[in-house]
């Protein structure tokens, strides 16, 4: 739901101004997207009253979606001690702590926006998202319900019920919250992903299809849509994931990326500075290192006591503003994997790592030529990839949820092909998913005839 509510009058001036027919126009470039201006004229408005409610909470709402959520946290907490009866500023309270995985924090804000407005589906619904994080899933699916009870046409509400439903393997009725969310809204998209993803989980492969092939009638532009029907259908395969694919996905959960991560008990960045502990030792700070696909930094620190010089590539802008304040990258680059590391001189780095990105590939031969070529000589590369079955004769293969995994023999010759000795290729559990390990490969390669590092 949108965070903006109506402003308390205030008649007090600012500039040509008076104090409320600023924070209207605060208020007005800040739903524009315009933030520098909505930032300036609600600093203008605390310096002339510090104490202005409405000034400070908008602050804190503006600052979160910066990345910058400590700010955020105590602008909004301070805001409703000014004003404790505004059902908005708690659920925009429980938003941000709940992003910042503070769960039962969040439970206290949003429990105390459905006490004041007990009749608003949208805070019913948050408290329904936060009671699933939680595990607490009857509850959870009740709110979902009262919320749909109150607006019957919610289409979020039945999406997420959906969802909620699937996770709790009763898929046939998930489809049905699922249709009710697309006959109320036919373009809602992430609708037709739920119900495309309940398809797949069921092996109903053709129905998945035909959901993203009515998708892309509709949508001839949706790189989703695109990507999903040749992962269900077989046609059309990419090489790799698209890059509008990956930048629209990592763009619209870069709020929630680490908080959810964390519910998926994520091990790729703790694996791979494992690895990078027992090849390299003790950390010296002496290395240029790579974050391939950096996302929002979680490799960043424990990768930093090994870098003299860390460098951040990512394709999604969203996941760059959330690795900044992290405050361990010497340079963040908006990019293509592939084509940063070909546009590098040769013998830059000493070391690669590559945390679940290469995933999205499914192809590896250009970039791990790039990387070869970018690595100097004695300098290490480190990944982690999904891991196909040990029977599968496939090289690589797409899977229905967008992803690839590959096979042990194809990462051990495209390395070699590349002109890197293969150290390691060992099974690794890489998270859970729908109570389930997901299975892959950790990855360690060395460049032995490389050319020293360059300058």
């Amino acid at each position: 739901m949108s965070p903006f509510a109506k402003p308390v009058p205030d008649m007090q001036p600012i500039g040509s101004l008076d104090l409320r027919d600023a924070m209207v126009l605060a208020m007005k470039v800040h739903r524009a997207g315009h933030l520098d201006d909505a930032q300036t004229l609600y600093e203008r408005i605390l310096q002339a009253q510090p104490r202005h409610a409405d000034a400070m909470h908008f602050l804190g709402v503006l600052a979160h979606q910066r990345g910058r959520s400590a700010q955020a946290l105590d602008l909004i907490q301070r805001s409703i001690e000014l004003a404790a009866t505004v059902p908005d500023w708690h659920n925009n309270l429980g938003n941000v702590l709940l992003e910042s995985g503070r769960v039962d924090e969040a439970a206290a804000a949003y429990e105390e926006a459905a006490h004041l407005a007990p009749a608003r589906a949208d805070i019913q619904n948050n408290l329904g998202v936060l009671r699933r994080e939680q595990k607490r899933l009857e509850e959870s699916e009740a709110a979902y319900r009262r919320a749909i009870a109150i607006d019957p046409e919610f289409v979020d509400a039945h999406t997420n019920l959906g969802n909620l439903l699937h996770a709790t393997n009763r898929d046939e009725a998930a489809m049905v919250s699922y249709c009710e969310a697309l006959a109320l809204k036919p373009a809602n998209v992430r609708a037709r992903q739920a119900l495309g993803m309940a398809y797949y989980t069921l092996g109903r492969f053709e129905e998945a299809a035909n959901v993203y092939a009515e998708w892309l009638r509709d949508e001839p532009d949706s790189p989703e849509a695109r990507h999903h029907l040749a992962a269900c259908s077989g046609r059309e395969v990419p090489g790799r994931a698209p890059d509008d694919y990956v930048e629209k996905v990592f763009d619209g959960f870069a709020n929630s990326f680490d908080a959810k991560l964390a519910t998926l008990h994520y091990r790729a960045p703790e694996l791979t500075a494992q690895l990078v502990t027992e090849l390299l030792g003790a950390p010296r700070a002496d290395r240029v290192v790579l974050d391939a696909g950096c996302g929002t930094g979680l490799c960043g620190p424990l990768l930093k006591p090994y870098a003299s010089e860390l460098i951040g590539v990512d394709l999604s802008a969203g996941m760059l503003a959330k690795a900044q304040p992290r405050q361990v990258y010497d340079r963040l680059a908006k990019a293509e994997l592939t084509a940063f590391i070909e546009a590098e001189p040769p013998g830059r780095y000493d070391l690669v790592v590559s945390a679940d990105t290469l995933c999205y590939f499914g192809d590896l031969s250009a970039v791990l030529r790039a990387t070869a070529r970018a690595l100097a000589r004695g300098g290490w590369l480190v990944f982690t990839v999904e891991g196909l079955p040990e029977d599968s004769d496939e090289d690589f293969h797409l899977n229905p949820h967008g992803r690839y995994s590959h096979g042990a023999h194809y990462l051990r010759r495209m390395l070699a092909e590349a002109g890197l000795a293969v150290r390691s290729v060992e099974p690794a559990h890489l998270r859970t998913e729908g109570g389930k390990a997901v299975g892959g490969f950790l990855v360690a390669a060395c460049c032995e005839s490389g050319t020293p590092r360059s300058s």
